[in-house]
C-alpha cells in the first residue's frame, strides 16, 4: 500500500515527505512508547503514534521506516518535520485515534506481525 493510499484511508495530511508518497508500505507498529518500538517492531514500514517529539523520527529512522503517522489531532513541530525531510521519512497527520487508525489500514489490507 503506497504512503498517498495511507493517507486517504486515515483521512490523514502529508506534512513532510511529499517525495514519498508513492512509497510502498507492508507492515505497520501502533505505539507511544519508542522502546516498544525499539524491542518489538521488525519489517514495519510505518509507525503510527500520539507521541510528538523529535525521538519518534530517530526510532523510525533507526528501524528503517518510512512513514509516521500521528494520531489524535497531535501536531509535530518544524524541528520535527525537518528532521523526518532530512531523514527521508513522509509524515502524515489524523485525528483519528490510534486504535481506530490502526483498525482502518489493517481492514483495507495492511499487513500485521506474523
Amino acid at each position: 500500500m503506497k504512503v498517498s493510499e495511507i493517507a486517504k484511508i486515515i483521512n490523514g495530511k502529508v506534512l513532510a515527505g511529499e517525495g514519498l508518497l508513492d512509497k510502498e508500505i507492508t507492515t505497520a507498529c501502533g505505539s507511544d512508547m519508542m522502546s516498544d518500538v525499539l524491542a518489538f517492531a521488525m519489517d514495519q514500514g510505518a509507525l503510527l503514534t500520539g507521541l510528538v517529539n523529535p525521538q519518534v523520527v530517530r526510532t523510525a529512522l533507526m528501524m528503517d521506516m518510512c512513514c509516521v503517522i500521528f494520531v489524535r489531532g497531535k501536531m509535530p513541530t518544524r524541528e520535527i518535520l525537518q528532521l523526518a525531510e532530512d531523514s527521508k521519512i513522509a509524515v502524515l497527520v489524523t485525528d483519528v485515534g490510534m486504535f481506530e487508525t490502526c483498525g482502518k489500514l489493517y481492514m483495507a489490507g495492511l499487513g500485521k506481525l506474523p
